[in-house]
This record gives structure tokens, sequence and C-alpha cells, in this order.
């Protein structure tokens, strides 16, 4: 059975709260439960995991190696300063899509820069939550069992 891990970066858990102009008004909780039923509508498993904190994203990526067929990685405001969650992803060589809720080529110059996204495959933005399924799928179609 295919198993991938989605990681969400700084203030994820706060979705239906920050901005919801931007981020809409979906919560977190709705985001858990939209990757709960398409692991189950795909018939694969998933893993989820959000931090606040870059090392911790940094480690729970390394954990990854060996175990995980692909990452579903939102880094959010870590998309544009972390090489250290650039470096981890290139160091595991782990199938990665990087999504984004809003459209970030839409939005301040500073958000175009995405470190992360240099060691993921595909990018998917402006989709909402909706972008994470998409990650799903395309993941599943290209790599699963």
């Amino acid at each position: 059975m295919m198993e991938i891990l989605v990681i969400n970066g700084p203030n994820i858990n706060m979705l239906g709260i920050r901005e919801p102009g931007i981020y809409g008004k979906n919560t977190y909780a709705d985001l858990l439960a939209l990757l709960e039923q398409t692991a189950i509508e795909e018939a694969i498993k998933i893993r989820q995991f959000q931090s606040n904190h870059e090392g911790a994203i940094v480690d729970e990526i390394q954990a990854a190696y060996g175990k995980y067929d692909g990452i579903v990685i939102n880094p959010a405001a870590y998309t544009h300063t972390s090489v250290a969650i650039l470096d981890a992803l290139k160091s595991v060589s782990i199938p990665a899509v990087e999504v984004h809720i809003s459209d970030v080529d839409s939005r301040e110059a500073f958000r175009q820069i995405s470190y992360a996204g240099m060691a993921c495959e595909k990018t998917i933005k402006g989709q909402g939550l909706e972008g994470y399924r998409q990650a799903i799928l395309y993941l599943k179609e290209k790599y699963g069992k």
C-alpha cells in the first residue's frame, strides 16, 4: 500500500482563522478530514505532520527516509526562507509535491521564491485545500503501488 507523508509548516494550523480572505474559511480540521477521506478513497496511507518549527520539519523529512513513497509539503512561510528544508528534501530523494493554498504568484514579491520547490517535482498553487488532493493523486498516479 502506498504511503504518503503530508507536511504543513507554520500557521497552517490556524486555517479558518488566519486571513480567510487569502486562505479561505476552511479550518485545519477540514484539511485533516480531506486528507483522511482521500486516503480512504484512494486506498493509501497518509500521515499528517504540522509544525511551526523549521527544525521539526527537517527532522520529519529526514525520518521519512525509507518509509514513505511520496511527500506532499506546504512549507508555508518557510517556502521563501528555508534552505534547510530544501536540503532535507534533497537528501531523502523521496518524490515530493509542493502545495500552496493561495496563489503565491499573485502575492508579494518575496513569495515568488520557493526554496523547497527546488526539490519538488511539481507545485500546485491557488487551489485551496483541493491542492492537497491533487498532489496526492499525482503521486499515486506516478508512483503508486
